[in-house]
């Protein structure tokens, strides 16, 4: 893990000692300015809250008169990306929304609206902007602070005998093998979604190659066909595979989600996000172990940033603003995000109460200098992999042909954000 998690975690860890003081400026009891009503248009990509979240906006509402927001929760198994590109281009995107931040802000900046000014700047912590700031200036908010590894279920791993999560892809292996001689299906897989397989998982991979990794694509030193660690994350997908249910690259990811949480399968490769899904089941999460070296550490960052439409009109810029101020100043904006959402909160005056069980191993690995941060690169091109990953689960092609797609997205580059 690099330095800026361990600062960020600091400063989270002094910070949750009181209940922020910003209650004063969060403009909770401040007046709705605009004559006429305005209606603010929220696109949530966690459908994992979509009961929550409507319920903190009518909570806004009570506090705002003459606001009205309609939520509109996409993600999951929905294309979010084709659908927010053809708004866009269509001038009826909508008025919050979300970025995910680095090659995906500079793509989209002739959207965004610039943030810098909001009070909330001085509160986030330290380097959780950075994936959303351009040339000294700020155009969105960070939505939480997230890790993606492998999620279990501690009572069917003590049903199998199994008294610790594994360590090395070999103790991954030795594990999938115990629960499915114990009649336990080891793992759920939904890989239906491009996001999953293009995103998370190659990004474990990314990180384990490090930075120079990277460098050295740009520069055309080096290539995935090349990559140990690709190789490696090629024979992980084979092993949830056939140690997984059917069909895996038509299975979504609320079926995933759904076969874990029913007991049906001892673990699946997601993050603390699904907690808000799974209720009260016994649940831990440990990093994703590509190789036998023993070192896995977990992908975790601030996963995407709430911005605001640069096209929509002033009056309503205005209440956007207003509303995220609300989010993160408030105490029952703060009471949503940790308690309700289970969010680990990426700003310094939001207390960390109740994040869930993973939540707090999630938030424990981070302190534990285990982790490693979210890889960055072009939507279209973690959109190109994850069709890619799905035809080689399908059996569509080798590993080699899958790696060898990967060095023509790669060399294809990004894509342009569409034109207005």
């Amino acid at each position: 893990m690099k330095k800026p998690i361990l600062v960020l975690l600091s400063t989270l860890i002094v910070s949750s000692i009181a209940l922020s003081a910003c209650e004063g400026r969060d403009e909770q009891q401040e007046a709705h300015t605009e004559k006429k009503p305005v209606t603010l248009t929220v696109r949530n990509p966690k459908v994992e809250i979509a009961n929550e979240f409507e319920q903190m906006a009518k909570q806004y509402e009570e506090a705002h008169p003459g606001v009205r927001i309609k939520v509109e929760t996409v993600g999951g198994a929905s294309d979010d990306y084709s659908d927010i590109t053809a708004k866009l281009t269509a001038g009826k995107g909508p008025d919050i929304f979300t970025n995910i931040g680095n090659e995906a802000m500079k793509e989209w900046i002739r959207y965004l609206e610039d943030l810098s000014d909001e009070p909330w700047v001085d509160d986030a912590s330290p380097h959780t902007l950075d994936g959303i700031t351009l040339d000294g200036k700020v155009y969105g908010a960070p939505m939480s602070i997230e890790g993606f590894g492998v999620v279990y279920n501690r009572d069917l791993f003590k049903e199998a005998g199994i008294t610790e999560p594994p360590k090395t892809f070999s103790e991954l292996e030795a594990v999938a093998r115990r629960l499915s001689s114990k009649g336990i299906t080891p793992f759920a897989n939904g890989y239906y979604e491009d996001w999953k397989l293009g995103h998370h998982l190659t990004s474990v991979a990314f990180a384990e190659e490090g930075p120079g990794f990277v460098k050295a694509l740009y520069e055309k030193d080096i290539h995935f066909t090349d990559s140990e660690e690709f190789n490696r994350l090629f024979s992980l997908i084979d092993l949830t595979v056939r140690y997984g249910n059917t069909a895996p690259a038509t299975t979504d990811y609320y079926t995933e989600v759904d076969l874990f949480k029913e007991g049906k399968a001892a673990m699946i490769l997601q993050g603390n996000w699904v907690e808000p899904l799974l209720g009260e089941e016994p649940t831990g999460i440990f990093p994703l172990p590509l190789n036998d070296r023993g070192d896995a550490k977990m992908i975790a960052g601030v996963p995407s940033y709430w911005v605001i439409n640069k096209q929509s009109s002033e009056p309503k810029k205005r209440e956007a603003k207003r509303f995220l101020r609300w989010m993160v100043s408030s105490e029952k904006g703060q009471e949503y995000m940790t308690e309700r959402f289970r969010f680990i909160p990426a700003f310094k005056n939001v207390p960390v109460n109740d994040l869930g069980s993973l939540g707090k191993e999630t938030y424990s690995l981070i302190s534990e200098n285990r982790t490693f941060n979210w890889s960055s690169f072009s939507p279209c091109i973690k959109k190109e992999f994850g069709e890619i990953m799905k035809a080689y689960i399908n059996k569509e092609s080798t590993r080699q042909q899958a790696l060898k797609g990967f060095d023509e997205a790669w060399n294809e580059g990004a894509c342009a954000a569409p034109s207005p």
